[in-house]
């Protein structure tokens, strides 16, 4: 095996290893702690505040961890944002997107496996899974759900973009990037339940059941828009600090 081919080796496990732990510390927080409840009248749940806090840590912590290995994506979205401005070339997002898949469904199993060791827990519905109408926390239509997925996932890989431009201040990238995606996530949760990643949407999908796999069609399509769109404005506007665009006299 060529270094060339245990390099991709690396990058492929960084983004499943990445991919993991988000879907896994995310949806985890959502499924276990959001709203538990200690006896009658105790609640210990975090909330929407630290379902946000969750998802946010997940990826400061491994982008410290493997983002100088793989770039630290654990996204699909971030991924196509990455290739459409320049920073990976698109020969590469195969295995990206493959990593990060097999990362969030494993992820999504082990949460299934942990929930159902709970007497009465019901799957059905209670995955963290994302969804629109009648699956919307909020009960939000297809409309606002595909809009809202679509800015917040723009934003999110200018964001991306511009923390790990060259002339940005070394080494605060991952702050920049989960505190990011934990503000997302306090914008979106009672919208959608807050997706901006196809792969965080498949890995708890299936096992939620509930409508979800027939709904993750909006999750992929929303997320991978939004994606081009930050991933053409960032260089558009910002590439070389000032506008490409030109004017005639």
């Amino acid at each position: 095996m060529s270094d060339n081919d245990d390099n991709q080796v690396a990058k492929g496990l960084a983004e499943l290893f990445g991919t993991f732990w988000l879907v896994f510390g995310g949806c985890g927080s959502a499924i276990f702690a959001a709203a538990f409840l200690a006896g009658p009248n105790g609640n210990l749940g975090i909330g929407f505040l630290g379902v946000a806090l969750a998802f946010g840590l997940t990826v400061v912590t491994m982008a410290y961890a493997v983002g100088h290995i793989s770039g630290g994506h654990f996204n699909p979205a971030v991924t196509l944002g990455a290739v459409v401005g320049g920073r990976l070339p698109a020969r590469e997002l195969p295995l990206y997107w493959g990593a990060q898949v097999v990362g969030g469904l494993l992820a999504g199993l082990a949460l299934f496996v942990i929930a159902k060791g709970k007497p009465g827990f019901v799957a059905e519905g209670n995955m963290a899974a994302n969804g629109f109408g009648e699956h919307s926390p909020g009960k939000y239509g297809v409309g606002s759900v595909l809009l809202v997925e679509v800015i917040l996932t723009a934003f999110f890989i200018m964001v991306i973009l511009g923390a790990t431009d060259k002339r940005a201040p070394k080494g605060f990238a991952p702050l920049a990037i989960g505190l990011s995606l934990t503000l997302i996530h306090l914008i979106s949760i009672p919208i959608s339940n807050t997706s901006v990643n196809p792969a965080r949407s498949t890995g708890v999908a299936f096992f939620n059941g509930a409508g979800a796999p027939g709904q993750l069609w909006l999750f992929w399509l929303a997320p991978l828009l939004g994606a081009a769109i930050g991933g053409v404005l960032y260089p558009l506007v910002f590439e070389n600090g000032k506008l490409k665009l030109t004017t005639t006299k």
